[in-house]
């Protein structure tokens, strides 16, 4: 009876540590890999949207770290892989979302010279915090609202003159920039964005890599049975 049993165990742990064909597992890890992040850094860029861009950003937002945490965690058994790429999927749109937004206005947008007509602040969607706004005014007699999502952080004095970037397609706000208003980007948040980047993909690419089925924990637990 315990030739029997020990024959069995043998045989599951030999089924389990069967190996998966590599260009498999490594197309479907780099599928992952690549994935998530680019979910990512479009969620961040879908919450400077109006019309409610924002919340469909943030549930895209937590269905993707949801998403990079199940795969690593659940179906690839890699705990400390899946926390990493969870907290760094949180994290990318983050710094996505503002680095994307200003990359595209300045780079696509069109430079227009405006006014600072007036400035001061809202209450955030916590009613505790509060947001500097500017209204400005730009060279066609348009009237604007900005918020601190369009570089209005409480910079601007009014009457000072200033320059917007407006969205080709009419869609996203306009960004906001003190003069001479050139085109170049904040380096630091894009380095973050890349970085959290990364970070993501590497993390799931290495827990595909290295993933374990349940049959390899079965084989593992029963290893250990054997040393006792």
């Amino acid at each position: 009876m315990s030739t029997h049993g020990g024959s069995a165990g043998a045989q599951a742990e030999s089924a389990a540590e069967a190996p998966v064909p590599a260009p498999r597992r490594t197309l479907n890890s780099l599928k992952w890999a690549v994935l998530i992040p680019v979910v990512g850094v479009a969620a961040g860029f879908l919450t400077r949207f109006p019309y409610g861009g924002l919340w469909i950003g943030v549930v895209i937002l937590l269905g993707a770290a949801a998403a990079a945490a199940i795969v690593a965690g659940n179906s690839w058994h890699r705990a400390g892989a899946a926390t990493l790429a969870g907290f760094s999927a949180i994290a990318l749109p983050l710094f996505a979302g503002p680095g994307m937004y200003e990359l595209y206005m300045k780079q696509v947008g069109e430079r227009v010279h405006a006014a600072v007509a007036d400035t001061g602040e809202r209450r955030g969607v916590k009613r505790s915090t509060t947001l500097s706004v500017c209204r400005v005014v730009d060279t066609t007699g348009a009237v604007k609202d900005l918020s601190e999502q369009q570089n209005c952080h409480g910079q601007f004095k009014p009457g000072q003159l200033i320059v917007l970037f407006k969205d080709p397609l009419g869609v996203l706000d306009p960004w906001a920039e003190a003069l001479p208003g050139d085109r170049s980007v904040d380096p630091l948040t894009l380095q973050i964005t890349a970085g959290l980047f990364l970070v993501t993909g590497s993390s799931l690419f290495y827990a595909g890599q290295r993933r374990r089925s349940d049959g390899d924990l079965v084989a593992r637990e029963l290893r250990k049975v054997r040393r006792l």
